[in-house]
């Protein structure tokens, strides 16, 4: 955990210099969560866990740094770096593609399992009548796995600084070797603006699959996002 978060302020110092720049157009975006359950394509893979990341866009290409690190068991926590590029295709839709590399730093080597993994992804996204859809495919090529997911959220406001944003997600994962699986997911969240760059939240979200055995998620969430 301490490598992570060696990272993640070595990006946000370094994002907040260039973002202080007069002529820069870069924005920096932290974010602060606690989620009670990681889970990830309808899958728990921890419990408790601090989700901090950090996101550094300009003009349509954006990067970032997003880490699952447990509260209890150290040895599930996860890093992401990604990279991507937003194109827009008119008022409505927009492209969005790019890649994530999947890092478990603190895998017992033993499982055999690969510590990294590398992830392309293409996907649409829009405005439609308040409603936000999107469609994403991905592919993991160390797993060999495919995986499509669409969603589509909806915000309601609740008050000057205060709205209930929901979001309904079905997917399909579909790996070379191995069962494919559906899993779909359903969240409420609560943001309300502390201030013009800072928004705090708390939400609930459940989580299942169609895996024989598998258990339904019930999690909540709860964090602060800043903008720099």
């Amino acid at each position: 955990m301490k490598k992570t978060a060696i990272i993640l302020a070595a990006l946000v110092a370094g994002a907040s210099l260039h973002a202080q720049e007069p002529a820069s157009s870069y924005t920096i975006t932290v974010d602060f969560p606690y989620a009670s359950e990681y889970v990830f394509r309808g899958a728990k893979l921890a419990d408790d866990s601090f989700q901090p990341s950090v996101e550094i866009a300009k003009d349509n290409w954006y990067a970032g740094v997003w880490t699952n690190q447990p509260l209890i068991n150290n040895t599930d926590n996860e890093v992401d770096f990604y990279v991507g590029m937003g194109l827009p295709l008119n008022d409505t839709w927009n492209i969005d593609t790019g890649a994530t590399l999947y890092w478990y730093p603190e895998l017992d080597k033993s499982t055999g399992l690969d510590s990294t993994t590398f992830e392309g992804y293409v996907g649409i996204t829009g405005t439609v009548s308040g409603f936000t859809p999107s469609f994403y495919t991905y592919y993991d090529f160390t797993l060999e796995a495919w995986a499509f997911q669409g969603s589509v959220g909806y915000s309601v406001p609740l008050a000057d600084k205060l709205s209930l944003d929901i979001t309904g997600t079905v997917g399909l994962v579909e790996p070379d070797l191995g069962d494919n699986y559906t899993y779909y997911g359903i969240g409420v969240v609560l943001p309300y603006s502390l201030t013009d760059k800072a928004t705090a939240s708390v939400g609930v979200q459940y989580a299942t699959t169609d895996i024989t055995g598998s258990e339904d998620e019930v999690y909540v969430t709860a964090g602060i996002t800043i903008g720099l």
